[in-house]
């Protein structure tokens, strides 16, 4: 049972999730404060020490995705989770009815968007749901809230489709023993599981046993691009078409805060990895 599904029955008994958005603060508020928060927070930051990477074995390299078959996306279609979002034409559930007439032509567009490196700017598209983080805050306040993100799931098939690539790229490239995130079979419980084993351990042994955490305010959303580009490319050796990819995928995001399920307001070009430029607008 995943995490998610475990403390599911127990948010909903506490009617966590159900609190929508304060009428009181205006929604340019949560759109203008969801997009200048990682600029804050980057800022803070601006003077650490410059990164240092480890240089990828010779002749490790990703250069380009391989071609994506029909079957390969019929197969994805089928294992998404039944989400949608505002801007699928059609919700996730008829989508998999559907899913062995129109998988030719979704492999097309993607097997395209792969060759040329480019990530379809239509897919960058995403819409932000302001949920208040506990009972208790201040809920006319901004900062009260978090952004929870709604991608359309051509994007997210997109996403999955090449992350299985890439992994098992990476995976051949020998991983890191301990990694559990965003690898196949590992998750927090694998990641915890060796800690509590070496604090077990050590009480054993009579030893003293100390566990440091360390919590990073908004750690994926502050991550910086240009960083993580030049990673890719020196540590893990992708580069060329696949590189251009991942460059596309991180530019020129578009966000869109709404409130209720009917209404949308407000838009913020992100543009990474300088500050995002705010622009906002209105519509029923």
């Amino acid at each position: 049972m995943t995490s998610f599904k475990l403390w599911q029955p127990v948010d909903d008994l506490l009617g966590r999730g159900r609190t929508p958005a304060n009428s009181a603060v205006d929604i340019e508020v949560f759109n203008r404060f969801f997009a200048e928060k990682v600029a804050k927070v980057r800022s803070s930051t601006a003077d650490a020490p410059a990164p240092t990477f480890t240089q990828v074995p010779p002749g490790v390299c990703f250069q380009q995705f391989r071609p994506l078959t029909t079957n390969d996306v019929i197969s994805a279609i089928r294992r998404l989770p039944d989400k949608s979002s505002s801007a699928d034409p059609v919700p996730t559930s008829v989508l998999k009815q559907i899913a062995n007439i129109i998988a030719p032509f979704i492999a097309e567009l993607f097997n395209c968007s792969l060759r040329k490196g480019l990530f379809p700017a239509q897919l960058k598209e995403v819409f932000i749901t302001p949920v208040l983080k506990k009972s208790g805050l201040d809920a006319t306040n901004a900062s009260s809230y978090r952004p929870i993100s709604n991608l359309s799931v051509l994007s997210k098939l997109l996403e999955r489709l090449v992350a299985r690539q890439v992994m098992e790229y990476l995976s051949l490239a020998d991983l890191p023993p301990l990694q559990s995130g965003s690898r196949q079979a590992h998750s927090t419980e694998t990641a915890v599981l060796p800690v509590l084993s070496d604090i077990l351990q050590a009480v054993d042994r009579g030893d003293l046993a100390a566990l440091v955490l360390l919590d990073l305010s908004a750690a994926f959303d502050t991550v910086d691009h240009s960083i993580l580009l030049e990673r890719l490319q020196q540590t893990f050796g992708i580069s060329d078409t696949a590189l251009c990819w991942f460059q596309s995928y991180l530019s020129s995001r578009t966000q869109y805060v709404r409130r209720g399920p009917n209404k949308t307001f407000g838009i913020s070009h992100l543009l990474v990895p300088v500050v995002p430029v705010v622009r906002a607008s209105r519509s029923q």
